[in-house]
């Protein structure tokens, strides 16, 4: 059986915080699995993070390159432009 899961982990901490709820939003197969240092999410083929999903909840301009601050490991193909960094598997 093939796996198709791409994943994303993030530091657990306050700034990561916008993001894990846009993913959420954003993402309605994700599966966030919250441990003490990290919060891992993986979805089924496709992951996506939206500027203006995040700008939305932050109340200020976000910039997708803001994601490397708090990220510990991704495994998936990135797609990223100045709107959204995403990740995907099985195209």
């Amino acid at each position: 059986m093939v796996n198709n899961n791409v994943y994303i982990a993030f530091q657990n901490n306050e700034d990561a915080r916008p993001l894990i709820e846009a993913i959420e939003q954003d993402n309605s197969e994700a599966r966030i699995e919250y441990y003490p240092a990290m919060v891992k999410i993986d979805a089924p083929g496709r992951l996506v993070i939206r500027r203006d999903t995040i700008e939305g909840l932050i109340g200020r301009d976000w910039d997708p390159q803001e994601i490397h601050v708090n990220l510990i490991s991704l495994s998936g193909n990135v797609v990223e432009d100045e709107d959204q960094f995403a990740l995907e598997r099985g195209r």
